[in-house]
């Protein structure tokens, strides 16, 4: 079944190039292939420098993400895999916690791409990981590159820049002491 076409915002300028983590769980192997042809072909345009780090299921590629934030020196992350759905509740649980997972590391400022496709069956898998057909990977490489040139864009503007709190401040309802009691 075909989509609606939908707007695709160009690809970021950067004036140092991004560091990019795709992390990727190889299951469906063909599929993992596909979805990383894209996301490096897209971090390719942007003039990013990627490495890749393969995990063994997609519930492992947030705990990845997690260690190389905090112990790595990359701007963003992309997320490639595939789950799917077979005969028991087991895809809702790899589903939602690896999206949960991402999620809360994103909502953290970690920046990522979130490609891991959740899908009923190997035909859509492959449509959606085909970089000629719906190119997942290289969109989730994309929303990271625009996530690194979100934070890069912000992170200058706060240095020297905006908010400053007073040196010293009350709460409601405090005295600063002079008063007496």
């Amino acid at each position: 079944m075909a989509g609606a076409s939908h707007y695709i915002l160009d690809l970021p300028k950067f004036d140092t190039a991004p560091r990019l983590l795709i992390v990727v769980a190889p299951y469906y192997k063909e599929i993992a292939d596909n979805l990383v042809a894209g996301a490096k072909a897209e971090a390719e345009k942007a003039g990013a420098y990627v490495d890749i780090v393969e995990v063994p299921g997609a519930l492992e590629i947030p705990s990845a993400i997690a260690m190389a934030a905090r112990m790595a020196d990359y701007d963003g992350f992309v997320a490639l895999g595939c789950v799917i759905r077979g005969e028991t509740t087991h895809y809702d649980t790899v589903c939602n916690d690896s999206s949960r997972g991402l999620t809360l590391l994103g909502l953290e400022g970690t920046c990522i791409g979130n490609g891991i496709l959740t899908v009923e069956n190997y035909e859509q898998a492959a449509v959606r990981a085909d970089p000629a057909e719906q190119n997942k990977g290289g969109g989730a490489a994309a929303a990271a590159l625009h996530l690194i040139s979100l934070s890069r864009k912000w992170a200058r503007r706060t240095k020297g820049i905006g908010f400053k709190p007073a040196e010293s401040f009350r709460i409601a309802g405090e005295t600063d002491g002079s008063e007496s009691a």
